[in-house]
This record gives C-alpha cells, sequence and structure tokens, in this order.
C-alpha cells in the first residue's frame, strides 16, 4: 500500500469527531426529554386529579355477561355526511371501520355522531342480494325473507327495539321501527342502499333521541326469500354492549386545557376515546431547521431508535391500546416516546389514572411535541456535520498534500540513489540531504554509503597500476636469478623445478602486463592527438588480417556506408576491436561466423560486432565491462577480464559508448561512436 494511501486511512481517524458530537447531542436530548417528560407528567397529573371530581362524566365498563368487544364506539365525525350509500365523506379512516364475519365474506362497519344524528355505516360481501318484496316487512305479508341490516337499540329499563335497514331496490330506503309497538316506517330516519361489485353497502342517518344506551350491528343473509337467514351480529351476549361516545362536557374541558404543541386524550375503563383535543400543530420552521433531508436521515440513523418509530396518533379505532395506556388504566402512571407520521418529530406522551372513590374510572393522555428540542437538536446537529465535514475535508487534504511531498521526496531519492550507481562515476551527494528529518537522516547515511563505495572503487581502479608498479621489480629479480640458474649445472628434478618457475615468471610478467594496459590505454587517450582517417577503411584492412589470424572462424563485415569518416586514434579503435573480436572468437565454436558491421544513425557511426553463442545473464550484461570482470567458461580459466574493459575505455575516450545485448542464437557489442559529415 502507498504511502498516500496510507496517510488517507489514517485521515479516516477525524470521523471520531462527529461520533464524540454524536455523543454529545445524544446525552443532552436525552437530558431535555427527560425534563420535558416529568414536566409533562406534572400537568397530566394535576389535570387527571381534576377530572375525578366529575366521575359521572365517565361511561361505565361492561357488565353482567357483556364484553368490550361488545361495545360499539361513536366516532365524533367533524361535519355531517351526505346519506348516499358511500364512506368517503366521514373524514375517517378505513382503519376505524370494524369487522365481522359473514356468510359471504368480512363485513365492515362504523359508527358516528355529528352534532344531534348518529350515523351508520355497513359494507356487506354478498354473492346473492335477496331484496325486500313490496309487503313484505309488514306482519300481514307472510313469512318471507330477505338481506337487511338491522341496528338493535336497548336501554336497561326499556325493552329492546330494532331498526330495519332493507331495500327494495338500490337507492335510498325507508327504515322501519320493530318495537312493543309494532312494525312501522320512521321517516325520520334516512337511509341508502347501495350495490358493489361484491355485495352492498348501506348508510343511515338515526337521531340520537332515538338511540338507547346500548346499541349493536345485526346483518341478515338469505339466499331465498324462502329460506332462513343467517344473522352476523356485533355482540356475543344476548343484548349489546353500551354504546360509547364523546362526553361533549369532558371534550370541552380538554380544548380550555390543551395548550398548543399538545394533545390531550381522556379515556373510559376500556380504554374508548371519550375526550380529544388536538392543538398539536406542525411547527414547519421547527421541523426544517436542517434545512436537508440528508441531515434528517443522518439523525434518524445515528439518534433515533427503533422503538421511536412508532405512532402516537389516536387510534383509529377509538378505543386505545397502546403499552403505556393499558399501564395507566391498571392504576399506574406512565410514559412513552413516539413518532409523529406526519411531522417526522418526536412526541411524549404521558398516562395518569383518574381515580374516583379509589377506583380507576377512566385514563388521562396528555402528549406534547418536541419542537423546542427539535431545534435546539437540528441546529447542533448542523454545526456539528458542517464543522465535521470541513474539518474532515480540510484534514483529508493537508495528509494527501503532505503525503505527496513526502512520497515525492523519497521518490526522487530512491532514483537517485539508482542513478548514483550506474554510471562510471558515483555520484556522492542524494537530493534533501540538507533536511533535518528522517528522510534528510536516510538520505545523509546513503551519501556516506557512496563515499565509502566511490573510495572503495578508486582504490580497485588503482590497484592494477600499483600492483605492477609493485611487483616488476621483484619479478625483475626472480626473473634474472632464475636465468642465472639455468648456466649452472643441475640435476633432472631441478631443471624441472627451475622450467616451472620460470613460466610462472612468464605468466606474472604477462598479468602485470595485462593490468598495466588501462593505465597505459588512459595515459594514450590523454595525450594522443586526434586525426582524421576512415573507419570503413580501416576496418576493412583489419578485417582481412583476423581472416589470417582466425583461420577457424568465417568474418564478415556489412556496411552501406560508402565512408565513415570520423576524428581519433585508429590504432585504439584497432585495439579496441581486437579486444571484442578476441571477445567474439573465444565464446564462439570452429566455423561459427563473426560478423562486423558499420551504419550510421542520427549522425552517429554503429560498429557492432556478432557472434553465435550463450546468451548473457541478465546480472553481467550491466557489469560485463567493468574490470576484473571475465565470463569465461571453465576453470582454467586465465582471462582477468580486463579486455572489455580496456575497449570500454577506448569507446569512451572516443566520446562514445559501448552496449552488449542478446540477440537470436548470440551476442552483440555496439560501439557508438561520433562520426563527422561530409558533403555529399
Amino acid at each position: 500500500m502507498t504511502l498516500k494511501r496510507q496517510l488517507l486511512l489514517v485521515s479516516l481517524l477525524t470521523l471520531v469527531l462527529p461520533w464524540a458530537g454524536y455523543q454529545f447531542i445524544h446525552e443532552t436530548e436525552s437530558a431535555l426529554r427527560v425534563g420535558q417528560q416529568q414536566m409533562l407528567a406534572g400537568t397530566a397529573q394535576a389535570i387527571a386529579d381534576s377530572l375525578a371530581q366529575y366521575p359521572e362524566e365517565f361511561p361505565h365498563g361492561p357488565r353482567g355477561d357483556e364484553t368490550v368487544a361488545d361495545q360499539l364506539y361513536g366516532h365524533p365525525l367533524d361535519n355531517q355526511p351526505e346519506v348516499d350509500g358511500y364512506f368517503h365523506d366521514w373524514g375517517l379512516e378505513r382503519e376505524s371501520l370494524r369487522d365481522l364475519r359473514g356468510v359471504d365474506g368480512p363485513i365492515y362497519f362504523a359508527v358516528g355522531v355529528a352534532g344531534e344524528s348518529a350515523f351508520l355505516y355497513v359494507e356487506v360481501r354478498d354473492r346473492n342480494i335477496v331484496y325486500a318484496q313490496p309487503g313484505s316487512r309488514t306482519p300481514a305479508s307472510g313469512p318471507t325473507f330477505f338481506d337487511a341490516v338491522s341496528l338493535i337499540n336497548t336501554s336497561p329499563l326499556y325493552l329492546s327495539e330494532e331498526i330495519v335497514f332493507a331495500a327494495e331496490a338500490p337507492g335510498p330506503i325507508i327504515p322501519v321501527r320493530n318495537n312493543e309497538y309494532g312494525i312501522r316506517p320512521d321517516p325520520a330516519i334516512i337511509a341508502a342502499w347501495q350495490d358493489t361489485a361484491s355485495g352492498y353497502q348501506v348508510e343511515a342517518r338515526v337521531p340520537m333521541s332515538k338511540l338507547g344506551t346500548h346499541i349493536g350491528v345485526i346483518v341478515s343473509n338469505t339466499t331465498d326469500a324462502l329460506a332462513e337467514p343467517a344473522r352476523s351480529t356485533s355482540f356475543t351476549s344476548r343484548k349489546p354492549g353500551p354504546f360509547v361516545t364523546v362526553a361533549p362536557d369532558l371534550a370541552a374541558t380538554a380544548a380550555n386545557l390543551t395548550q398548543v404543541g399538545m394533545r390531550l386524550i381522556v379515556t373510559d375503563v376500556s380504554g374508548w376515546r371519550i375526550a380529544l383535543s388536538d392543538n398539536m400543530q406542525d411547527d414547519a420552521g421547527a421541523r426544517e431547521t436542517v434545512g436537508s433531508r440528508w441531515l434528517r436521515v443522518a439523525y434518524d440513523a445515528l439518534v433515533e431508535t427503533a422503538a421511536a418509530a412508532r405512532l402516537a396518533e389516536p387510534d383509529p379505532s377509538g378505543r386505545e391500546r397502546r403499552d403505556y395506556v393499558a399501564q395507566a388504566l391498571g392504576g399506574e402512571a406512565s410514559a412513552g416516546w413516539f413518532r409523529s407520521p406526519d411531522s417526522d418529530r418526536a412526541v411524549v406522551a404521558v398516562a395518569q389514572p383518574v381515580v374516583a372513590d379509589g377506583a380507576v374510572i377512566g385514563a388521562f393522555m396528555l402528549q406534547q411535541s418536541t419542537d423546542a428540542i427539535l431545534s435546539l437538536r437540528n441546529q447542533g446537529l448542523v454545526r456539528l456535520m458542517n464543522v465535521t465535514l470541513i474539518a474532515t475535508l480540510l484534514v483529508a487534504a493537508a495528509l494527501l498534500g503532505y503525503a505527496t511531498w513526502l512520497s515525492r521526496r523519497i521518490r526522487r531519492l530512491s532514483v537517485a540513489a539508482e542513478d548514483a550507481v550506474e554510471g562510471d562515476e558515483l555520484r556522492r551527494e542524494l537530493p534533501s540531504a540538507a533536511a533535518g528529518d528522517e528522510v534528510g537522516d536516510l538520505s545523509r547515511s546513503f551519501s556516506h554509503v557512496l563515499r565509502q563505495l566511490g573510495d572503495y572503487n578508486e582504490y580497485l581502479r588503482s590497484l592494477a597500476s600499483k600492483l605492477s608498479h609493485e611487483l616488476r621489480t621483484p619479478l625483475a629479480i626472480v626473473t634474472s636469478s632464475l636465468e642465472n640458474l639455468e648456466h649452472e649445472p643441475l640435476n633432472e628434478a631441478s631443471a624441472g623445478y627451475a622450467a616451472r618457475a620460470r613460466d610462472g615468471a612468464d605468466r606474472l610478467r604477462r598479468i602485470l602486463t595485462a593490468m598495466s594496459e588501462a593505465s597505459r590505454v588512459e595515459e594514450l587517450m590523454a595525450n594522443a592527438e586526434p586525426e582524421a582517417f576512415d573507419l570503413r577503411a580501416v576496418l576493412e584492412s583489419t578485417v582481412a588480417a583476423y581472416r589470417d589470424v582466425y583461420p577457424q572462424r568465417e568474418f564478415c563485415l556489412e556496411t552501406e556506408l560508402e565512408a565513415a569518416p570520423m576524428s581519433g586514434s585508429p590504432e585504439l579503435l584497432i585495439q579496441m576491436l581486437d579486444k571484442l573480436v578476441d571477445n567474439a572468437v573465444g565464446f564462439s565454436g570452429e566455423g561459427d561466423t563473426v560478423g562486423i558491421t558499420l551504419g550510421r544513425d542520427d549522425g552517429l557511426l554503429r560498429l557492432g560486432v556478432s557472434n553465435p553463442g550463450p546468451p548473457l545473464p541478465e546480472r553481467m550484461r550491466f557489469r560485463m565491462f567493468d574490470s576484473m570482470v571475465s565470463m569465461r567458461p571453465g576453470k582454467d580459466n586465465k582471462h582477468l577480464g580486463l579486455g572489455l574493459y580496456v575497449a570500454r575505455l577506448i569507446a569512451e575516450g572516443h566520446g562514445g559508448r559501448i552496449d552488449a545485448d542478446n540477440i537470436d542464437g548470440g551476442v552483440i557489442v555496439v560501439v557508438t561512436l561520433p562520426g563527422e559529415h561530409h558533403g555529399e
């Protein structure tokens, strides 16, 4: 992984800043919520104690064999709907409809109250609608049956009454009342019947004065006018349960007690909502303080919990059954936090039991939006995220810039260190040597190593001439002594020893001559007077001589140049070519061809010597022209590796260079020399 990426990953540590900010905001909001909840609980307790002084306003729960499921709830309607058989103008959600199990499918119904009238809506699934025949609902009509919806209306001290809604055809219908006084139409009750694709719908308006304290719904479904209908009822006991609706006095009291941003709910002992005052206005300014949806998403992901996603709105069925309400109806105060689906904000809700004469007669709930907390939290959150974003970008940019600068320094040092050892002269000064940081220390360490390597290299370069100078005198003494010894009478064994010693002295003389050759070449290059000559003519005569010297090899000279004028020392160039040809002959076999080429490229003369043979090892391609480097095979190799080194000295002394490379089936050495142009 590069240094840039490492520092870029390190810059991600700045994300600790928003995490720490979130912890602070979360703790602050929790403290504000607790304070608001305690304040709201105290207010709810005071109001609940006040409502306990009016126990007559709270309906009694089911008694005897009655159950809560037997009770019907009259939803308060804002406006009186038009009685046309449709539910769309009631102002209620579909969730407000209760359901019964019918013969052909579920039956949905609801009861509403507006002003002095009660409204009934029933939605029945019926595959075979049987309408009432004219006169069939009177006792004289005989035992005929039809589909109908009945509203059972009873009071504890009176007989029950049944209001029957049956249609002879879709449209307005006239209900009939069946009580102890007989069966008769009642024009004060308005009703309508509408057929649908799956059955029919009935809507009716009944004056509240005609209803008792207990009501229920019965749906009769028959398949034939002569068949007894199946009856689906909204109650399971012998009679309907108590009818529950809003208590006007409690509703008026709740409206007077409700402040802006609050919602007040009063329930009876069964949880039915008997008073509601909703003043929880949608404070868009507090909610939109952040100004962007992405911050809302970020807050939901960081701060809000899954439990806060529950709704705080009143239950559409009219009966409050949330846990905190059930706890209050059990006699214990409780609280909960919710999120409003409309305003998308947190709502705190507290519930207090209403106790009269030691018994719980209902529950009081007080809800309040957290607009103030929301505003403070959003302001803190937007500042936190803005500062965090800016800080993260600045830190990342600074670290990336620093990484770029540092990696560039290290790259320059790496390139300079590689270049320092590739040339003939070691570069002992490297970049960033004056810097006081670790990169500067590394540069100075490399420079120190290069200086030591350069001194050692200079020592090796002068070692041959020093050895040659120092060994010539003792070698001359040994040689003269051996020559004198040859004139003395020696036995056969001694004569053999003297001959081998003479051969060793001759070999040592040749070694010293080769070692001093490089020094002589450098001196000749420094003192030689350049002369103009034709390199092509020199090559033609030299190649002809090679054919006589090496009869076991074939020599081929290839050139397209008619003349190759240049300036220099032809004798030294012939000596360089001797070294290259000797090397080519040594690495080729009998009958092989040694190729010599001459060409011109961009004003430069290119002299090539190629031979078949083993390829150059990759590690030796750049070292074979150094001093004391030999690639001759065999353990009896007597070459010191100075021939190609002398060839390099001659090429560079003429302002050129020498390179070696592998070709198909062999090796080629190319000498590049500066040439002279003459007019054609």
